[in-house]
């Protein structure tokens, strides 16, 4: 009995082929021989094989093998089975093969429904697939029993094995038969290769279809070779059918893409994106082959993401701008993937957000220039409760207004910068590339505003002033942890120092801080990040603080041992400046080589007071000189207001104490008061030549006292709404009340406020000052360590060295090239290749 090929009757161990003994087979004998086997190979096919014996016909094959009768019979073995082909398979396979079914796969002409295809195309699958299984299993039990033929005669001649020669006939005499006699110029592998293709592309199209046929005829495909030799890559199912495939694949991504752009919806291109490619993957595992998944992929990926990615991107309502300003993230994270997948660098995404990042920070400044900011926003207020009246918005004065500004600016900037990082996190997998480039495109935005370093600095001032009271260590390190992103971010950090050191010194030296601790941890934390030469100043005008504490300690309880303790003694708190730790509007110096301002004339109290302490500094520290800066300090004053004669009932009809809050020139204006006769005026003119005081500091102080309602502790002809001026006079307001006890007179213009125009010009024209020598120091510095070095080597060395405080002009060191060389620090010189250089000179 014959199982196929390696069966049973071959593997069973108690069933041993002994070899015959070697006999002479002359041609009636190789008749006879090749009858019986022609006969058992025809019973194979009609599947009447079982009473076959094995043995009997592996002793046919091996007596015409070894009588050199081999090639004769592997001939006429192919001739049966071409002869089997014609006669008994071709005739079914041909009649499965309409005019219908090649219309409707070759030519595809419309007309006939999805269920008719589908049925004709299976009916013939089918055909084509018994026809295959059939001739497999025949080839297997017929290699079998000319097993010897294999082993004594087609290795030995180098011809292909005979298994391999009789599976090959399938491929020779089915799939390339020409269909002429149906009327038709096409082989059968045309039409299985666009029977299956037509299935598949049913299946994309949403219908069901045989998976299991589709899959069988695959395999088909697959174990036959172009050749008998069967070379490795040359399988049928590559070399022929898979590119009908992809190109057949092609045209119709390429169509449903096209479909998708009329559409214009990027939402639904994506989820149809992703199915696809997640279909494909499935039907190479279930129905084609494993071995076209990386092709199949690319062509998905080349027609729907490559080709038209910027117009998917670039949708009105549906793009990546409508994905980003609506937080679709289950959309962000599908388009990240899908960009990902064709494309390692992400360059569509990545430009499309940063234009996004850049569009929307300037989207920031457009909106802080059209927003009103002279009315309190009521945004974060309390809302009345039911029956109470609505409060009236505050108006906020022109620097408030400007200090508002900063900080929706800062918000605003810091809310973009945590939506987009959660969008990195959440969608974007934490991409190092769009890391990088979400960076930089906030660093371009921030910068290219030009009060980006002023604001960011009222940021973390109005934090460490108010912001973070009542916040737990948590919520304050998130805060500072905002401030370092920002400044980060900011590319003109010298000028940030110079608000910052403007901003602190006010902090500290009006005691506005909320804490110090927070305010030595952000100083930390810059240092962390920008050095220690960037906080150098900071840190001396703490250090300066604490001294000065040390030192008010020390002076009250020498006045203590003097024994001149009086209860009405003025109490004084002394703050000792090192005048370079220290910003030059607080030392009364407004340029870098400017000497103090005139000193104004403190009355005879505050001078004694001032002669004391100034002995009491000598006592150890002979030749040190003190400057007094009244621009600097405050004073807490005691005021009495006297009982109005007629007045009987209300505050007026009693004497009135208060405690004022004001500057040092305030405290100075209105002591000239006790010496002024009830009902008698000052002018304008007689205050300024008997304080001294600058008049633009005497107008912001006399503008205090006399213009707002609440602190109009001086009255003033004529009485307006205007600011004091030289002409105008003032007397004591007698009938001043107040709620308060306590009583703070704000500082007109005071340093901690935003700078209008006319001063950030200032600003900007003492930082290039600035600029100027730190450039200096850089090149010399440089030049000293290296004694001669080429142009654009220096240049470059510069830039790399001032980076981490500003982005240096290269015409800015050129000129400083130049001044340093007439200044005598370099001399020109060249380099062996005549290159330009310079030379320090020692």
């Amino acid at each position: 009995m014959i199982s196929g090929r390696g069966g049973q009757a071959v593997r069973g161990g108690g069933n041993r082929i002994r070899p015959p003994r070697r006999t002479v087979v002359n041609s009636d004998e190789f008749e006879q021989c090749w009858e019986r086997l022609r006969e058992a190979l025809r019973d194979i096919h009609t599947r009447n094989a079982g009473n076959l014996s094995f043995e009997q016909l592996y002793r046919y094959s091996y007596k015409i093998v070894v009588n050199k009768a081999g090639g004769k019979l592997y001939d006429r073995v192919k001739q049966f089975e071409e002869k089997w082909f014609a006669d008994e398979v071709i005739p079914p396979i041909r009649a499965l093969i309409t005019t219908n079914l090649v219309s409707v796969t070759l030519e595809e002409v419309p007309g006939t429904s999805v269920v008719e295809r589908r049925a004709m195309g299976e009916k013939f699958l089918k055909g084509v697939r018994a026809s295959w299984e059939s001739h497999n299993m025949s080839m297997n039990m017929t290699a079998d029993i000319l097993m010897y033929l294999e082993r004594g005669y087609t290795q030995e001649h180098f011809r292909p094995p005979i298994y391999a020669a009789t599976i090959g006939l399938f491929r020779d005499n089915i799939l390339r038969t020409s269909l002429k006699e149906n009327g038709s110029n096409c082989l059968v592998f045309d039409i299985l290769n666009a029977t299956i293709i037509d299935q598949v592309n049913m299946e994309r199209e949403g219908d069901v279809i045989d998976k299991a046929l589709l899959r069988s005829c695959i395999s088909m495909l697959e174990d036959l070779f172009e050749t008998d030799e069967e070379i490795e890559h040359e399988q049928l199912y590559l070399t022929t059918f898979e590119p009908i495939y992809l190109h057949n694949s092609r045209l119709f991504y390429k169509a449903e893409c096209e479909k998708l752009l009329r559409e214009g919806d990027t939402k639904e291109w994506l989820r149809y994106t992703q199915r696809r490619l997640a279909e494909e993957a499935e039907r190479c595992q279930t129905t084609v082959s494993p071995l076209t998944l990386r092709k199949i992929t690319h062509v998905v990926e080349q027609e729907l993401i490559i080709k038209h990615l910027e117009e998917f991107l670039n949708f009105e309502g549906t793009g990546i701008k409508a994905m980003i300003d609506n937080d679709r993230v289950e959309d962000l994270t599908i388009l990240y993937q899908l960009v990902a997948r064709v494309d390692t660098k992400k360059a569509a995404l990545r430009n499309a957000l940063a234009a996004r990042v850049i569009a929307l920070g300037t989207e920031i400044e457009q909106v802080l220039r059209n927003t009103d900011f002279s009315i309190a926003q009521q945004a974060d207020a309390e809302e009345p409760t039911e029956g109470a009246e609505k409060s009236k918005p505050k108006t906020l004065n022109p620097a408030a207004q400007q200090t508002a500004a900063a900080i929706k600016w800062v918000h605003d900037v810091l809310s973009l910068k945590d939506k987009f990082d959660r969008l990195w996190v959440t969608c974007f997998a934490e991409d190092l590339i769009l890391q990088t480039a979400l960076t930089k495109s906030f660093a371009d935005f921030i910068n290219s505003f030009d009060r980006s370093s002023e604001y960011v600095s009222l940021f973390i001032d109005d934090n460490l002033k108010r912001g973070i009271k009542g916040k737990t260590e948590a919520e304050v390190d998130v805060v500072l942890d905002k401030a370092i992103t920002l400044l980060r971010f900011l590319n003109e950090k010298d000028k940030f120092e110079q608000y910052y050191q403007k901003h602190l010194a006010r902090r500290l030296l009006h005691a506005k801080s909320e804490s110090q601790e927070v305010e030595q941890e952000m100083i930390s934390r810059m240092k962390r990040e920008l050095g220690n030469n960037f906080t150098q100043k900071f840190e001396g005008m703490f250090r300066d603080m604490r001294t000065s504490k040390e030192t008010t300690e020390q002076y009250k309880h020498y006045i203590r041992g003097l024994g001149e303790v009086d209860e009405s003694r003025i109490d004084l708190n002394i703050s000792v400046l090192a005048g370079n730790n220290w910003p030059k509007e607080v030392m009364g110096r407004t340029g870098l080589s400017d000497g103090p301002k005139a000193k104004p004339i403190y009355p005879r109290e505050i001078q004694g007071l001032q002669d004391s302490f100034f002995k009491f500094y000598s006592i150890n520290r002979n030749g040190r000189v003190l400057t007094w800066l009244a621009s600097a300090g405050s004073a807490d004053i005691k005021c009495v207001f006297p009982k109005i004669p007629g007045k009987t009932s209300g505050p007026l009809s009693r004497e009135r104490r208060y405690e004022l809050n004001v500057s040092t020139y305030g405290m100075i204006v209105l002591m000239m008061f006790n010496d002024v006769a009830e009902g008698d005026w000052i002018s304008f003119e007689a205050i300024e030549e008997s304080t001294n005081i600058p008049r633009q500091d005497l107008i912001n102080v006399l503008t205090a006292l006399s213009v707002i309602k609440q602190y109009r502790v001086l009255l003033r002809e004529p009485q307006t709404k205007a600011a004091a001026k030289p002409g105008d006079r003032f007397t004591f307001n007698r009938e001043f009340i107040s709620k308060a006890v306590k009583i703070k007179v704000p500082s007109i213009n005071a340093a901690n406020k935003v700078e209008n125009d006319e001063e950030r010009q200032e600003t900007d024209k003492k930082n290039e000052e600035t600029r100027m020598y730190v450039t200096d120091a850089a090149i010399v510095r440089i030049m000293k360590q290296r004694k001669e070095l080429g142009h654009s080597q220096l240049i470059t060395e510069t830039i790399q060295v001032l980076a981490s405080r500003f982005k240096p002009d290269v015409s800015l060191i050129k000129r400083r090239i130049e001044a340093l060389i007439g200044r005598d620090y370099l001399e020109r010189s060249e380099l062996a290749d005549g290159s330009p250089a310079y030379q320090y000179v020692a």
